[in-house]
């Protein structure tokens, strides 16, 4: 055996990381460590809207926000390991917060570039570790960018900022964010707040288990292909995808730089509706295209769907035609089924134009460059998560032998067999290509849902609840397909939590294994149901996702309430159950 006694530039620099991260822990004042007071309960326990209003009055100091939930957040690390940085007196010196104090916002004089209102003061916010703050790092997740500290900060941090919100930590993510499990050399492994034996989801994986945690009020993170939707169906969050342009994403690091065709967008994760809907209404508030080029300026629209008391229509799409939905996915869509019909909605059966062909130029706008933006990030050493590694070594396979494959499989396996075909470096007039392909099959959505007459289209946010560490490697990253599909289409896309898995109501039938129905899965299908334990996953939460068309958040957001109040009126409602 070999012992080598040099570490290498990447194990020096993960090292070095996880030691910074540790000092800063270390050299927090002793209360940090201590129980949450009173008081501190107290605080914590206020919405997002509260919290503003009592930091404004005067009646709540900043200071002792950050110190309720500080606490919460170093808890949140020690169970799941979310943090990656530290930023707690730092939150409470920007200018819209050093000068806080009863009554300052009715001061004539106001800091220059300080939102007058400070319409998010006191709000504890967390970032994804690929948002730009000056000052820190982004890693993405890769060793080469650890001690690269941003120079300047992102739109959605300098609007937050400005806006008085404290931004207080920073999360974790796998290297590359292309994954469905949160694990990196760097920082290790993230878990599910509900359960450590299971993942909490990526790649704004730390970003869920930190408010699910209670660790911070809101999370920002980035969404490609599900990367806040699928951790906030795992660690039971609220969340919403945006149209490309209307939340600010400039200064968001991606591993993907460039890409254009399938948009890449800044998102919030909250621990509740009313605090989604309310930071979202308070950040376009503020006008992010004052701060963000991309933004458009699109002001906040008033929408209630309550008020207006018509009956919606509602097109439920039940499976991808990859991975159907598990027994406890699909139990989670059919109540929200059954409770919006109760209210006299009208819910239907939706067959959108092909969703196969759909997430096939999906993939290859994503992977147009077989893979080498990736491998060209990574140092020598540095690991994948294996999900992610099988992709990129599927994309370095020579074309020829992918071509055989294809062939080989073409019969009794079509969807690999496609997948072999399409997985492959394209050149420029093929990629080209694909983009035009893929707008005219956004064409074929708008006409399709015109046609139909639909308000929402409904559907699982995955295919399984959370999985446990590394069985992502047996769903492969085509089981992202029911959130991939609407960042192809640039939809508005929600995710909220409606149940737990129940081991007795959510069990496979005992022949399943051997069934016709299960024959008639698709191998990646087959492959990804022996990761479905319902005794094991007992407890872990399962959402749906509400998807409306380009633009229409403050709609979408509406229809998440719809489908709350109808589930609540059926006596099913969603209780955080996380205990640390």
């Amino acid at each position: 055996m070999v012992f080598s006694f040099f570490q290498s530039a990447h194990q020096r620099a993960c090292t070095w990381k996880q030691k910074e991260r540790q000092s800063k822990i270390d050299s927090l004042p002793a209360l940090y460590s201590t129980p949450l007071s009173l008081s501190e309960e107290k605080t914590h326990a206020l919405s997002l809207s509260q919290l503003v209003s009592e930091c404004r009055s005067g009646t709540i100091a900043p200071s002792d926000i950050i110190k309720a939930y500080g606490k919460k957040a170093l808890q949140a690390h020690e169970v799941t390991n979310c943090l990656t940085d530290i930023m707690f007196e730092e939150a409470l010196n920007i200018p819209s917060v050093v000068n806080w104090g009863p009554g300052v916002d009715s001061e004539a004089t106001i800091h220059e570039g300080v939102t007058r209102e400070r319409s998010l003061l006191g709000v504890p916010v967390s970032i994804k570790d690929t948002i730009d703050i000056q000052g820190h790092d982004s890693t993405i997740g890769f060793s080469r960018n650890v001690g690269r500290p941003a120079t300047s900060s992102s739109a959605i941090v300098r609007l937050l900022q400005d806006a008085g919100a404290l931004i207080h930590a920073k999360t974790t993510v796998p290297p590359g964010l292309l994954s469905v499990e949160t694990v990196s050399d760097i920082f290790g492994r993230t878990s599910n707040p509900y359960n450590p034996s299971f993942t909490a989801g990526a790649s704004t994986g730390g970003g869920g288990a930190i408010v699910a945690s209670g660790g911070s009020k809101i999370e920002i993170g980035t969404d490609l292909a599900g990367s806040v939707r699928i951790p906030s169906h795992f660690c039971g969050l609220w969340t919403l995808k945006g149209t490309s342009g209307r939340f600010p994403s400039w200064g968001c690091g991606t591993s993907l730089k460039g890409l254009h065709s399938v948009p890449i967008v800044a998102a919030p994760m909250a621990g509740n509706l009313a605090d989604l809907k309310e930071f979202w209404k308070r950040v376009v508030d503020c006008e992010p295209w004052r701060y963000d080029h991309t933004c458009v300026p699109l002001t906040w629209r008033k929408v209630d769907l309550q008020d207006e008391g018509r009956k919606l229509k509602w097109g439920v799409i039940m499976e991808d035609g990859t991975i159907p939905p598990s027994p406890a996915c699909k139990r989670a869509l059919s109540m929200v089924i059954t409770a919006l019909k109760r209210q006299g909605h009208e819910v239907v059966d939706f067959t959108p134009p092909d969703v196969s062909e759909g997430l096939n130029l999906g993939y290859q706008l994503l992977f147009s460059d077989g893979g080498e933006q990736i491998r060209s990030s990574m140092s020598p050493g540095e690991r994948l998560t294996k999900i992610s590694q099988g992709v990129i070594d599927l994309l370095g396979l020579p074309k020829f032998f992918k071509k055989i494959l294809s062939f080989l499989t073409r019969s009794s396996d079509p969807l690999s067999s496609g997948l072999f075909k399409i997985m492959h470096k394209k050149t420029v007039v093929e990629d080209r290509t694909n983009v035009a392909l893929s707008d005219e099959y956004r064409a074929e959505w708008h006409k399709k849902w015109t046609e139909e007459g639909l308000d929402f289209v409904l559907t699982i946010p995955y295919a399984l609840p959370a999985v446990e560490h590394d069985a992502s490697e047996k769903t492969t990253l085509m089981s992202a397909g029911y959130t991939f599909l609407f960042s192809l289409l640039d939809y508005s896309a929600g995710v909220l939590p409606v149940t737990f898995v129940d081991k007795d109501l959510d069990s496979l039938p005992k022949d399943f294994y051997t069934s016709a129905e299960y024959q008639r899965f698709t191998s990646i299908g087959k492959t990804a149901f022996t990761a479905y334990d319902p005794v094991r996953m007992h407890g872990l939460p399962v959402g749906v996702q509400i998807v409306g068309r380009n633009f229409e958040e403050e709609k979408v957001l509406e229809g998440m309430e719809l489908v709350e109040t109808a589930l609540r009126e059926q006596g099913s409602v969603f209780t955080n159950q996380v205990k640390l």
